[in-house]
């Protein structure tokens, strides 16, 4: 009974253990038998891709399909950044020739309004203020000696005239005498009546004449004067005019010299700097608004139909890495540059300025000129010209074969196409520069080991 109940239990216990092993041992040669196929597989594409590209001489070509969906078209840039609404420094218009810089800031240097940014000569507006002021000087003793002579005329005149007045009332009194008289004597004092009657008239046309010559006489030297006066004033703001000050605060920004060293240094020019020569009129500094900023690139001509005022562009300044700015066309500048390199200058408006931008920092723009929806697209290496036609290789047979498309829109990255279904597999290399690769490399082989 006690050997029964030892034996009992323990014989499912025996029975049990071989059957467990025996799963878990098919359980690891399955998992392993998988991962040596596994291996295997990758093994022999392995293999065969070393075959292809070493053996053969030939890598696989890079294919890509035609997709539908919306093409972005855009335009890239470099610019440089400055301040909107630029305030313009010019060299005054002195009526003179050159001029010559005496003080000029510096560029990048802060000025509050009414800083004092440029000065000129003033060597001749000083010369032409001591000779208008000489002249002024002159004209009005001129006009002071006209009319003392004037005052003097008529004083002698006075006298004269009353001197006729005299004798006429001394003939008029001799000529009552002539009933008593002999004929004769009254005749005579007729005569004295008219002869004093005439010089009194006479007199007094000559003094009223005498007195609109001495009137004119002084108006014209009062014209001398006045005129003096004009060209001391006129050198007073040639003088002001040669210091140009800051109207509203801002970074200064010189211009370019392109007077003095044309014939010195060609076409590079450098920013003004004292004792430069100046033109009138010319721009000397720009003074940017800081509350509107404008990036200035420079743009190849091919691209000029495609750029338009109110597109929007993405900027990225080099100096503010990790942030971007949006904003837009503003202006399209005149196409320059010589025959091989025509540009344009496009101007963009910043639409949220940040406080840390400075004149003159590098930037990257992106103009987004157009989106065409639901259009055809392939990368843009993918389409091949020649001869004046569009094609794509496409996979025929066990190679690839032209075919020719249709181009309707051309970017930096992307072609609009028509011609080719959806999803269609094309090349993004020549297969035949391919194939002439591989004939190169065969025959080099071939030389190196008749070499050897």
């Amino acid at each position: 009974m006690s050997a029964t109940l030892l034996t009992a239990p323990s014989q499912p216990t025996i029975a049990s253990a071989p059957r467990g092993r025996g799963k878990r041992f098919t359980q690891r040669f399955l998992i392993t038998a998988m991962i040596l196929a596994a291996i295997g597989g990758l093994v022999w594409l392995a293999a065969r891709a070393y075959q292809k590209v070493v053996v053969t001489g030939t890598a696989p070509i890079p294919i890509a399909r035609v997709r539908r969906g919306d093409v972005t078209f855009t335009v890239h840039a470099r610019g440089e950044l400055r301040g909107g609404n630029s305030e313009t420094l010019i060299a005054p218009m002195t009526g003179g020739g050159e001029i010559h810089i005496t003080y000029l800031r510096k560029s990048g240097d802060l000025v509050a309004s009414g800083d004092k940014v440029v000065e000129f000569d003033t060597t001749d507006q000083q010369f032409n203020l001591r000779e208008a002021e000489a002249d002024v000087a002159e004209a009005e003793q001129k006009v002071a000696q006209a009319r003392a002579q004037m005052d003097a005329k008529k004083e002698e005149d006075s006298y004269a005239l009353q001197k006729a007045k005299a004798d006429l009332r001394l003939a008029e009194l001799e000529a009552k005498k002539d009933p008593i008289s002999a004929a004769i004597t009254a005749r005579e004092n007729d005569m004295d009546v008219a002869d004093a009657r005439e010089r009194l008239a006479e007199m007094q046309k000559n003094m009223a004449n005498q007195k609109s010559t001495d009137e004119a006489a002084i108006a014209v030297q009062e014209a001398a004067r006045v005129k003096a006066q004009v060209q001391a004033a006129s050198a007073h703001r040639n003088i002001d005019a040669m210091t140009l000050t800051a109207h509203s605060g801002g970074y200064v920004s010189v211009e370019l010299n392109t007077v003095s060293n044309f014939f010195m240094d060609g076409m590079t020019f450098s920013p003004f700097q004292v004792g430069d020569r100046v033109n009138p009129g010319m721009a000397v500094v720009d003074i940017p608004d800081l509350s509107h900023w404008e990036v200035t690139a420079t743009i190849a001509e091919v691209d000029r139909g495609h750029i338009a005022v109110g597109q929007e562009a993405d900027v990225k300044v080099i100096a503010a890495p990790g942030k971007r700015f949006s904003g837009h066309v503003k202006d399209l500048g005149g196409t320059t540059g010589s025959p091989w390199d025509r540009h344009f200058d496009c101007r963009i408006t910043l639409d949220h300025p940040s406080p840390e931008l400075r004149p003159g920092m590098s930037a990257r723009v992106t103009i987004t000129t157009d989106t065409v929806r639901g259009a055809l697209w392939l990368p843009a290496q993918a389409l091949f010209e020649e001869n004046g036609r569009t094609f794509v290789y496409a996979p025929s047979g066990s190679g690839y074969a032209p075919r020719d498309v249709k181009l309707v829109r051309r970017g930096e990255s992307q072609v609009i196409v028509a011609g080719l279904p959806e999803h269609q597999a094309v090349a993004l290399a020549d297969p035949n520069q391919q194939a002439k690769k591989k004939k190169g490399d065969t025959s080099t082989s071939a030389s190196e080991a008749i070499h050897k």
